[in-house]
């Protein structure tokens, strides 16, 4: 058996009898949240819906059942919206003579057994009723009475008809049948949250529904069910890698991943509504065919085996990756125009992206302080680094890149006095102290003068200290070019932090200690503190302008061809 999916009015629900058992909480919505409901409902108006004899709807969230006889079902989740829906059919009633009231349906709590008499009687009942002060009927009782003041405070000249009208047909609730699991445990299992009543979960029983399967034949839907059921489960998986998820999208969204594909297929977004992606599919399957089914999921399909190819092929890989991460480009108008490229086509129109993307920055003026397109060029130069490789297959982790926070990172220390060091004083000396080169021209003499310092606390002292050592290991670096691009690179917040503006001696044993413990160091951040940029014999311990035009050079190489007008 296979569980029930369905849209119902509120007006399909008057057929039913509901029995709400001990293991659920009592009623408790606010009289804040009745009224909430009650004004989204006047407030909606349903439009025709183009191509189609449908109209809008006003959807609320899911009702799970488990059927016990013909017409009475024991309520598994959503028994403050039934509760609340009965309160209000019950207001909307007395405003009819009583032979023309609607027979509405009846709700039992199994923890309150008068609770189906209480409910009948709301009319007759005031606050001095004695008899029915225990705290659900307390919260039941003070919701209607919230009710009744919301439909007073409308006055005459509010269209109560109109509203009932609005409420009975055009609101509908995902009516979700449980015929499988036993009901204790589908609502502990939906009420921990490890599986909510998501989009991805009510689509997922769109397409199992045996009702949408026209085949007489039990076992060849059995076996569809089987291997759709299959499938979901292996893209599920397959997003479930982070390296794999993290390359299409941003931040963590969904429980369930695959609802991302859902997302990108759906034309009516409304981020106002929890269940738009789910109504968009429920509009699909209307018409209840195989066709209907086989359609519909070839074409999720189509979109999970493009995602896969391109993220299997290493250079549309991290060109597809960069685009998303810089939000140049969504994944979504990504698959849309390679539907209509040849492969080299696509291929072509993502260098133009990538051209595009980077189009306005003067590389040869860009400074620190434009932070946006420093960070952007980084990324890009590091990614590109990666590429060029022709032995190399290792990939950018766009997973560890967007779930980190990243610095613009001065190689050579700037001599600044608002970054000089205040708390620590003594332990930014006394390591720097260690890496002077006592070899080089008036290195001997500072070694000895950080070695004696102690007056920490005299500002003046300690900051020309301070801006000798800076002098000392920034080495013949031209200081007006400390801000450029050439001076700049990407590390992770918490290892740029970690040393504060420690020399540079101190920022590459760091960052080696870090890339030891398996942090993530950029590429091309590791290549300027392993000296790969500077001439044989390296100088360890400085950040050279040799290195740094070397570095340069290695930067507008690398990046040339996207930056050429």
């Amino acid at each position: 058996m296979t569980n029930v999916l369905e849209l119902k009015t509120i007006n399909e629900l008057l057929k039913y009898n509901f029995f709400i058992p001990s293991y659920q909480r009592g009623y408790r919505w606010s009289e804040n949240e009745i009224i909430d409901l009650l004004n989204d409902i006047s407030e909606f108006k349903p439009r025709e819906v183009e191509n189609s004899n449908d109209k809008t709807w006003y959807c609320l969230q899911p009702i799970v059942v488990k059927k016990i006889n013909n017409n009475l079902f024991e309520v598994i989740d959503g028994q403050q919206r039934l509760t609340s829906i009965y309160l209000i059919l019950f207001r909307l009633n007395q405003f009819s003579a009583e032979e023309h009231r609607e027979t509405l349906f009846e709700l039992e709590y199994e923890t309150r057994k008068e609770s189906s008499t209480f409910l009948k009687e709301l009319a007759n009942l005031n606050d001095d009723n004695l008899e029915y002060q225990n705290i659900d009927f307390h919260y039941i009782f003070q919701a209607y009475k919230a009710i009744k003041q919301w439909f007073a405070d409308k006055g005459n000249s509010f269209n109560r008809y109109e509203f009932l009208s609005n409420f009975q047909y055009n609101t509908k609730v995902i009516w979700y049948e449980n015929l499988e699991e036993d009901s204790i445990s589908i609502f502990t299992r939906i009420n921990i949250g490890k599986i909510p009543l998501t989009n991805s979960e009510l689509i997922k029983a769109l397409f199992l529904n045996s009702s949408n399967f026209e085949d007489r034949n039990k076992e060849k839907v059995k076996l569809r069910q089987l291997e759709i059921a299959t499938e979901w489960d292996f893209i599920e998986q397959s997003l479930q890698r982070n390296r794999f998820w993290y390359f299409l999208n941003g931040k963590e969204k969904s429980v369930n991943r695959i609802e991302f594909i859902f997302d990108l297929m759906n034309d009516e977004d409304d981020k106002n509504d929890k269940y738009s992606i789910f109504r968009f599919f429920n509009k699909k399957f209307l018409n209840k065919t195989k066709s209907t089914i086989d359609n519909n999921w070839q074409e999720i399909k189509q979109r999970f085996q493009r995602f896969s190819e391109w993220y299997e092929e290493r250079d549309l890989y991290h060109k597809i990756g960069y685009l998303v991460c810089i939000n140049h480009k969504t994944i979504k108008e990504l698959y849309n125009k390679s539907i209509d490229f040849t492969k080299s086509e696509f291929r072509d129109y993502l260098d133009i992206l990538i051209k595009d993307s980077v189009k306005n920055i003067d590389l040869e003026n860009l400074q620190y302080d434009d932070k946006e397109n420093v960070k952007k060029i980084l990324l890009l130069y590091n990614i590109l680094t990666l590429l060029k490789s022709k032995v190399d297959n290792s990939y950018f982790p766009f997973d560890l890149f967007k779930n980190g926070k990243w610095d613009i990172e001065h190689i050579a220390s700037i001599k600044d006095p608002n970054n000089m060091p205040d708390k620590n004083r003594e332990l930014w000396l006394s390591e720097a102290s260690t890496f002077i080169d006592t070899a080089f021209k008036g290195g001997s003499e500072l070694k000895t003068e950080t070695t004696k310092f102690t007056d920490f606390r005299d500002d003046d002292k300690f900051r020309l200290l301070y801006e000798d050592v800076i002098s000392h290991f920034n080495n013949d670096f031209i200081e007006e070019d400390t801000n450029h691009i050439s001076n700049l690179t990407l590390l992770d917040s918490e290892t740029n932090r970690s040393y504060k503006n420690a020399v540079f001696p101190i920022k590459r044993k760091t960052i080696i200690d870090r890339d030891k413990l398996g942090v993530f160091i950029p590429i091309c951040t590791k290549n300027v503190f392993l000296k790969y940029f500077s001439e044989y014999p390296p100088k360890i311990s400085f950040w050279t302008q040799e290195d740094r035009e070397n570095y340069e050079k290695d930067l507008f190489n690398v990046l040339e061809d996207y930056l050429k007008k």
